[in-house]
């Protein structure tokens, strides 16, 4: 050791940090929004509290003198009490002020819904009004009230605020959680405890329903698992005094297979040890239900399955009449997929009731209120008898039909007898765009289909000579518009890969036409990193959670602009950092500028000035308007020359194809020929035969 070096060593931080090897520390704060704008003299003195930190950061004295630490005496029985009754008391009142600059802070906007008909009930219209004066009170009368409940800052308040099971609380503390994000920040409290949460308003109501629009990767499944658990909980408190027996509480409707064992997993997790029974529903089970004396129309298996085939995104689960039959399942949740309960309660010739179910959650409630799912999320909606039932709503883009459809649905069970709970709407950010953190790219791959293989394959094997390409990370998800193209583009990619790294093992495809057990097993070995590239339709689309995908690949263009945003969700999942990037040709030009806007409004968001890089304004000028009726083809069909086996993802040739073709042909034509002179010769031979005995 040189003694000269080791005391002529500055005692100052060195400016550029040493390196290591170890990886950068994860970001802990999940929020997405923290722009807070503090006015006045705070502002100031914050300032210097942080210049005076920070130049005491930057001059530490290492050989300063330490001070003596002093032993702390353990509390006795007396002192003890008190610290316990200190930490589980409630936090200090906020203010008005404090309150509305928080959720100003975070971008948290809520609106009371279900007021909106009564308020236009009361508006008629007069002849001797004029007109300007009507319109007012049409705009007044549409007027949303706003509501401005307290935030939860920490989840340590959960115990000592709102009553949360201790066992709920250590069960989020071991799974990392610390800091609520902004949807569980805003939810959380009115869901938990409507009355403190907004003392003023919502006196009266025992509980809300509750619609919630945040964004991809935000933690939207927490915040209607947490009030969930909760309230089962605290009513199997007062059961076993009363000594009921458990019942089917709540049900989870997800679109999705994929979705609802993801829901049923958190689910569980979040409920070790505290004897609340989570069940992901499978076909042949049954729960505990009571006939009703409707009589269901029978559907024959044929329309069932051809109805199922024109799903291709939505679950092929039709139920088959030879089922064997099985206890009844005992859950508190049931998570589920809305066409496998509902033929479940539409087996036998009565429908049956869910009278129990005091709760009923959409995840991704948009597509279940969808033309797609609507009918069976109404049905299951229907069977839902319970006159306190509590509907909760989440999904990362909801339109302002589904709000409607929401506030109807509410008012037809209120005329029936319901009781009367406000429809309370939390938005988080600005609806449907995507989250801050992607970094969008839009890419002119040629007027056909060859190019778009083409970039493809530059991605895959970056050089670094093409700017225009962004330099992805492995893994990543590529999206495709149909099945057939899935297949044909996964045949075109699986020998990317060197043998030596993994081979064909590393590209998979995905998609409904296959099995539910090889989809499990693909999307594990996905989550568990064997596979780099996963190629699939728009059955992954939704509230999947992938947390190492460095970057989303639209193959195809989205058919809709919640497609979009849904697609790119799948990366920057809880506050990280991914690409998305959207292949275009000359076909989609049309269908280019909802996606742009998106692209900008996310981008504004983020606080990038200009825009240039994802979309320019040149490109913003020259893209044409799309009609309504258009946007309504391309959503329910896609782009019409991509459908069938004509729109083949290959690299060769139409010539090369051709030949193919013919070649497939002659041998096909020699088969059958040869088939027919085989059959030929054995007529001949039974002919011969008859022919003897003559």
């Amino acid at each position: 050791m040189d003694l000269l070096k080791v005391l002529s060593r500055g005692i100052k931080k060195s400016a550029k940090p040493e390196k290591s090897l170890a990886p950068p520390p994860k970001p802990t704060n999940p929020q997405l929004y923290t722009d807070f704008t503090i006015r006045g003299t705070k502002r100031k003195a914050d300032e210097a509290l942080t210049q005076t930190a920070s130049a005491a950061d930057d001059n530490v004295d290492f050989f300063a003198p330490k001070e003596p630490t002093k032993p702390v005496p353990a509390p006795t029985d007396d002192e003890e009490k008190p610290a316990k009754k200190q930490a589980t008391s409630a936090p200090p009142p906020m203010s008005h002020d404090e309150i509305y600059q928080i959720l100003k802070g975070h971008k948290l906007k809520f609106t009371i819904l279900s007021s909106q008909v009564e308020k236009k009930t009361k508006v008629k219209k007069s002849k001797k009004k004029d007109k300007k004066k009507q319109k007012v009170e049409a705009k007044a009368a549409d007027a949303k009230q706003s509501l401005y409940p307290r935030p939860l800052t920490s989840f340590n308040e959960l115990k000592g605020t709102y009553n949360v099971s201790a066992r709920l609380v250590a069960n989020l503390a071991e799974h990392g959680y610390r800091l609520p994000t902004e949807v569980q920040m805003g939810s959380l409290p009115l869901l938990l405890n409507p009355k403190s949460a907004v003392a003023d308003t919502l006196d009266d109501a025992d509980h809300v329903n509750f619609l919630a629009v945040a964004p991809t990767g935000s933690g939207k499944t927490l915040s209607f698992l947490i009030p969930t658990l909760n309230r089962i909980l605290s009513q199997r408190k007062k059961s076993q005094e009363k000594g009921n027996k458990q019942s089917l509480d709540a049900i989870v409707l997800a679109p999705t297979r994929e979705l609802a064992h993801q829901i049923a997993n958190e689910g569980q997790k979040l409920a070790a040890g505290t004897g609340v029974k989570i069940v992901l529903f499978k076909k042949g089970m049954r729960v505990p239900a009571e006939a009703s004396d409707i009589e269901v129309a029978q559907v024959s298996d044929n329309e069932s399955d051809v109805d199922e085939e024109d799903k291709e995104k939505s679950e092929d689960e039709s139920e088959d009449e030879a089922t064997v039959s099985q206890a009844v399942t005992k859950a508190d949740i049931l998570v589920t997929t809305p066409m496998l309960l509902l033929n479940f309660l539409n087996r036998e010739k009565t429908k049956k009731l869910l009278p129990t179910v005091r709760t009923l959650i959409l995840d991704e409630g948009d597509v279940l209120l969808d033309e797609l799912f609507r009918e069976q999320t109404q049905g299951i909606l229907a069977a839902c008898t319970s006159e306190s039932l509590q509907l909760m709503c989440f999904s990362a883009t909801m339109g302002s039909n589904i709000e409607t459809l929401l506030v109807q649905e509410l008012e037809k069970r209120q005329q029936g007898g319901s009781s009367a709970s406000p429809l309370v709407r939390l938005v988080v950010g600005l609806k449907d765009t995507a989250v801050k953190n992607i970094k969008h790219r839009l890419i002119y791959t040629g007027d056909n289909e060859r190019g778009k293989l083409y970039t493809m394959r530059q991605l895959l094997h970056p050089t670094g000579t093409n700017e225009a390409l962004p330099d992805m990370n492995l893994p990543f998800l590529v999206f495709v518009q149909t099945i057939d193209r899935a297949t044909s583009l996964h045949d075109e990619l699986k020998y990317e890969f060197p043998a030596e790294a993994g081979g064909s093992t590393r590209v998979a495809a995905l998609h409904s036409s296959m099995s539910e057990t090889a989809r499990s097993k693909i999307i594990a070995r996905f989550r568990a990193g064997e596979i780099w590239v996963l190629i699939t339709t728009d059955l992954l689309m939704r509230g999947i959670d992938f947390r190492g995908v460095n970057g989303v690949i639209n193959y195809d263009i989205p058919t809709s602009v919640a497609g979009y945003v849904h697609r790119v969700g799948r990366t920057a999942r809880a506050g990280g950092a991914g690409d998305a990037v959207t292949m275009y040709t000359k076909e989609d030009i049309p269908f280019l500028r909802s996606i742009a806007n998106v692209i900008t409004l996310s981008e504004k968001q983020a606080g990038k000035d200009g825009n240039q890089d994802a979309v320019p304004k040149w490109l913003m000028d020259a893209l044409p308007k799309v009609k309504k009726e258009d946007k309504q083809k391309l959503k329910k069909s896609g782009v019409e020359s991509r459908r069938g086996t004509k729109a083949q993802i290959t690299s060769k040739s139409a010539w090369e194809r051709r030949r193919e073709n013919n070649k497939k042909g002659a041998i096909a034509g020699s088969r059958r020929r040869g088939n027919e002179d085989h059959a030929g010769d054995e007529s001949e031979g039974q002919e011969s035969e008859w022919g003897g005995l003559d």
